[in-house]
């Protein structure tokens, strides 16, 4: 299964609001949009892919417990970013006072805000360019730190503002630096 990008500029040009009432309508599909619109139809993951992104998540929720520093999100929340891109990372956490700077509206809606940090765990589905370049579009629009972790490889890309992309193969740990203070991912969640 892989991702469809479909472009329907010549028949229209959805908004917002038409985006968010598409998927609204459409609860068992999973979409996101680039920065040039175009509708992208995510596959679902498997097994392996959905447990690892679900072990994930809780790291980041545990950890968030604790430290009250802000809001974490899983896959299926879907940021619009500065650059009008919509899209659904696996993981995502954003500082409390960047999330409660939003109104109501755009916190039910799709939130209008890069998150801090990223989470990308590449599947059997992903294509190893395109999770790239996604990581970029998130650098590129201010998310302060990214992970793209590849388990086939056990590779692990660090994405920082204004840093080159930091490649760690086979990682024990990551940490989530000034960003996320005093949390440590143990990967041997994902290398087992």
């Amino acid at each position: 299964m892989t991702a469809y990008t479909v472009n329907f500029d010549t028949i229209c040009k959805l908004t917002d609001d038409q985006f968010f009432q598409l998927c609204q309508a459409n609860p068992e599909l999973k979409f996101e949009r680039n920065s040039k619109r175009d509708l992208i139809i995510m596959p679902p993951t498997g097994g392996e892919a959905g447990h690892r992104n679900f072990e994930l998540a809780t790291e980041v929720a545990i950890w968030n417990r604790k430290a009250n520093l802000g809001i974490g999100f899983d896959s299926s929340t879907c940021f619009k970013l500065p650059n009008g891109a919509n899209r659904s990372p696996d993981v995502a956490w954003i500082r409390l006072e960047r999330w409660n700077a939003l109104t109501t509206e755009q916190r039910t809606k799709f939130p209008p805000i890069a998150p801090d940090f990223v989470l990308e765990l590449m599947s059997a589905t992903d294509s190893l360019p395109a999770l790239q370049s996604k990581m970029r579009e998130y650098r590129d629009c201010q998310v302060q730190l990214g992970w793209l972790i590849v388990p086939r490889s056990r590779q692990v890309e660090i994405y920082r503002q204004g840093e080159a992309v930091e490649v760690l193969p086979s990682p024990r740990t990551l940490a989530g630096e000034g960003i996320l203070p005093g949390f440590v991912l143990d990967l041997s969640l994902l290398w087992s």
